[in-house]
This record gives C-alpha cells, structure tokens and sequence, in this order.
C-alpha cells in the first residue's frame, strides 16, 4: 500500500510539474492534502493509503468539511479547500475517479458582492481540473486569471491577437467604442498566458486569437460562461459569479486597496467617471460586511 507521505508527495509534484500551478497554490493544496490526510486516519481507524482515498463515500467528505467548519472555515476559504480536495481526490483516483459530489457553503443572497480572491482561485483552479486536455485546462486558467488580474472584459480578453506577443508587464487592450488602454499584466498571470501557449497545439500567427477553441478558431465566450458555471455548481459558489464578475472583482478590490476613482476609471476603460463611481456603494457595503463580522460591538 502507498505511504500517505508518498501520496502527497506525487500530489506535490504533480501540482509543480504536471499543472504548473504556483507555489502558493502547491503550498495551500498539498496542506489541504495533509490536513485530509490526518482527519481521514482519526476518521477511518487506521493507516490512509490510496486504495482507502479511492474507496470513499460522500459521507466522509462532509465529515471532513464539518470539522473544518469546527475549525472555523469561512465560506471565502472553503471554496478554496473544497477544490484542493477536488484536485487531490481525482489525482489519487485517475481520470476514470468518481469524486463525490460535494457543494459548498450557501452564499446569502441580497446586495451584489464581490466574489474573494480564494473564490476566484477555486473556480479558475477547478476549470482547469475539470478540462478534458491539459492544453485546455490551460488556457482557461489563463483566462479567468487574466479577467480577475487585469480587469477585462471578457469580450476584451477574447479579442486579444497574437500581435500583443512576446508578452510584458502590460497590455495594450481594445474596449468599446475601439477606446484603446494599457492594462497591468501581473506575473503570475503572464506566466498563465505563456504555459497556455507552450501547450497550444494550434500556430500563433500575427492577427489570429490567442485564446483558441479546439478546432483552432476563436473561443466563444459562452465557452468560458459555462466553463464559470460548472465550477461554481460544483463548489457551490454564488451564482451571480460569472466571468463578468471577475472585473467586478478586480475594480473593488483595488478600490478597497486605496485606488482612486479616476485612476479605476482609465484602467476599466470607463467613458465616463460615473460608470466608475457604482463600485464606491458596492465597496461601500463590503466594508460594512466586514465590520459586522469583526466588531466586537456589531449587532
């Protein structure tokens, strides 16, 4: 029987070599993978190897979560760990794995909020797992990072050519009304973007799509709509978090950092500072979120 020190281990260098995931990624996935690991041996009486990972129920699954949540999980990090383990169930048990089908957290619903970075990992991280050829794992890792770390559109992202090769700290992107901007690309984003192009099989050719569908044309953003759809029903994430949202995200999150509207403005490609001003009552209300949930005196 393989060790469970082997296990994640090959977890460990799958994750570096196979996926050419991050080291933030490897480090948070494989100590979900321990921290499982641990909880199963307690849970199951004995030693944990991969004939007993292959062999569990959906039971076991949400006992784990629930001692997480003893643990006080919130609902940002348990999309995270529910897709770490999502990832290390389907490694241990091959493609042919049947992973018990788990949803996360229920997100209360009311005024729109911006999904949290784990969120948007989880999502990004599951469409990769999920997709049927690693090329295109790839690439819609790339994408949704690139709509997240920039702030496109996804229409935007589509519509990006080979033209803007080889890649560098910024983007020159097209908006509406053919309203060019410079965008910030974020290493591990353009490190993202290149991984899919070394595993493309499809030629980049001056003034042809980077981001291609499997016959080598350009790829639908409905594609990409349903990829988002299918990760979020399996995590159970808020379905108001679609690719459109990932913007969303990048804008409030940089507000709530200390970005200036203005500065928000010329990098969302807003025509006017109006359009802006929406994501002050949204970071306005994530504020108030956070305050109930930390103040020893709300409520």
């Amino acid at each position: 029987m393989d060790s469970t020190h082997a296990i994640i281990q090959d977890f460990s260098s799958h994750l570096r070599n196979g996926r050419r995931r991050s080291q933030h990624t490897i480090r948070a996935y494989v100590t979900t993978a321990e921290r499982f690991c641990a909880f199963l041996s307690d849970h199951l009486g004995g030693t944990v190897g991969s004939a007993e990972i292959k062999s569990l129920r959906q039971a076991d699954i949400r006992s784990y979560l629930a001692y997480r949540r003893a643990d006080g999980l919130t609902n940002n990090s348990a999309a995270r760990e529910l897709s770490a383990l999502r990832a290390f169930l389907k490694h241990v048990g091959g493609d042919e794995a049947e992973i018990p089908k788990i949803k996360g957290p229920k997100v209360k619903k009311g005024v729109p909020r911006p999904a949290s970075p784990d969120e948007i990992l989880a999502l990004a991280e599951d469409a990769q797992e999920s997709a049927s050829d690693d090329w295109v794992g790839a690439r819609d890792w790339a994408v949704l990072l690139l709509l997240y770390g920039s702030g496109l559109r996804i229409s935007e992202a589509l519509d990006l050519t080979a033209d803007a090769l080889p890649l560098s700290d910024t983007l020159r992107v097209t908006g509406k009304r053919n309203k060019t901007r410079i965008v910030p690309l974020l290493n591990e984003v353009r490190e993202a973007i290149e991984h899919y192009i070394h595993l493309c099989p499809h030629v980049m050719e001056p003034q042809q799509p980077i981001f291609r569908g499997k016959r080598g044309g350009a790829l639908s953003a409905n594609l990409i709509r349903r990829t988002v759809q299918q990760a979020r029903t399996k995590l159970g994430i808020s379905d108001k978090t679609t690719p459109h949202a990932l913007r969303h995200s990048f804008a409030t999150h940089l507000l709530a950092g200390g970005a200036d509207l203005r500065s928000l403005q010329e990098l969302l490609g807003h025509a006017s500072l109006s359009s802006t001003q929406v994501y002050t009552a949204v970071d306005a209300a994530h504020l108030l979120d956070v305050y109930n949930n930390a103040h020893p005196r709300a409520g």
